[in-house]
């Protein structure tokens, strides 16, 4: 019997509805930027897999360290006890995130990172005597998929069941150049009628609303606004940290930084999961007191798994290496090339980029997980190249590994695809 036969006995897959969609694609293994399936077909990731394996498959540099990591110690309890590898990766960040970021907080998955940077901006207030209850977050955003991060989700598709039990959010358009004077309008009247603790965002790019890019100087003003009323800012940075927008962070595009940073995916290279959330000194100040009751009383079994951050560690040193980095300016620039070859096409409605980031809009009205969604997707599949698109979107997120050779035939199976389905 086949994989995928014996899945179907008893696995129930994310983000999906079975009875519509009973079979599930076994991959036997992956190298660099090629999946390869139980009958020996190969597929080009270029979503990274979820944006995560950003410095290719079972990249030899990561695994080696892990592999030597994983001889000495394996798993610890991080409360109560600490490490080298927590440690060391803890200096390596300071290197490389805004300057004002100062403290780190372990966790599982990119969700979770969420959660506790709500919890931070709810309980900074809490902790200085100020209750706070309403959070501000963008339309269309999305967060993660447990109770706080589905709050501050704007994308019905996924919350729908749950809406009734989430916490205070009122929620404000993305700036597109053109809206900033109403969008400050409404955050006005928001902290007029609101005792507001947050605002939780996806710097530039918001990933699930299918790649939808917005504008930086925007941005920075409404973080402005947000400190000059003390809301506290949560960037979730999940999917555009390590590079993705041409930065390591998409929050170094902008001159205000975010006081809570939350970390995933591409942290660890895609090996294993784990997750961050950072913070300025000021944030950990109002946790640090001798009221047992004021601090951060959440955890998770595996925070700061030494294999994890292993992982991590080796894959920031990726990030910044001159290779790495060559690799993105390369993918930035074929990115650009291969939009001014389709923008203008009778298809292609909109194309957009941010950095290693590029989407295309096609001119046709398409369901998220409709009948031609999924026709688009085996399209790519039956051609050899794993692309998940987003409703009508087209999106591209490739390891930076990625050769000429094999963006190249992105691009070809992307254009086949304008002319065929």
């Amino acid at each position: 019997m086949s994989l995928q036969e014996r899945d179907k006995k008893h696995l129930w897959h994310p983000l999906t509805q079975h009875k519509i969609h009973p079979e599930s694609l076994a991959i036997s293994k992956a190298k660099k930027c090629v999946l390869t399936d139980e009958n020996g077909n190969e597929y080009i990731d270029a979503i990274a897999s979820w944006y995560t394996c950003m410095y290719g498959h079972c990249n030899d540099f990561i695994t080696s360290r892990v592999s030597e990591q994983m001889k000495r110690l394996d798993q610890v309890v991080f409360s109560g006890f600490t490490h080298e590898p927590a440690i060391k990766l803890s200096e390596a960040l300071m290197d490389i995130l805004p300057q004002n970021q100062q403290k780190i907080f372990f966790s599982d998955n990119g969700s979770t990172s969420v959660e506790i940077g709500i919890k931070m901006a709810l309980q900074y207030h809490f902790n200085r005597g100020e209750k706070r209850n309403t959070l501000i977050a963008f339309e269309d955003g999305f967060h993660g998929d447990t109770f706080g991060a589905m709050s501050v989700s704007g994308l019905s598709v996924y919350n729908g069941p749950f809406e009734e039990f989430f916490l205070d959010v009122k929620r404000i358009p993305v700036p597109n150049g053109d809206n900033l004077d109403a969008v400050l309008q409404q955050l006005e009247t928001i902290i007029k009628e609101n005792k507001v603790a947050g605002f939780v965002y996806e710097p530039l790019v918001q990933g699930a609303a299918a790649m939808k890019m917005h504008d930086p100087k925007g941005l920075d003003a409404i973080l402005k606004f947000c400190k000059n009323n003390n809301i506290i800012t949560v960037a979730d940075e999940v999917m555009t940290g390590f590079g993705k927008t041409g930065k390591h962070f998409a929050s170094l595009h902008m001159e205000t930084k975010p006081d809570v940073m939350c970390l995933s995916k591409a942290l660890t290279g895609g090996l294993l999961p784990m997750a961050l959330t950072t913070c300025t000194q000021d944030i950990y100040d109002a946790f640090y007191s001798d009221d047992i009751g004021k601090g951060l009383f959440h955890g998770h079994t595996y925070s700061a798994n030494p294999l994890a951050c292993t992982a991590a560690l080796a894959s920031v040193e990726l990030l910044q290496s001159e290779a790495i980095q060559n690799n993105i300016k390369r993918i930035m620039v074929s990115h650009e090339a291969f939009g001014n070859r389709v923008k203008n096409h009778p298809k292609v409605k909109a194309t957009r980029q941010s950095g290693i980031i590029f989407a295309l809009d096609l001119n046709i009205e398409m369901a998220r997980y409709g009948n031609l969604r999924d026709t688009l997707f085996k399209f790519f599949m039956d051609h050899g190249v794993f692309l998940r698109p987003l409703g009508s979107t087209i999106y591209i997120q490739a390891p930076y590994v990625i050769t000429d050779a094999e963006l190249a035939k992105v691009y070809t199976v992307i254009e086949m695809a304008l002319e065929t389905v």
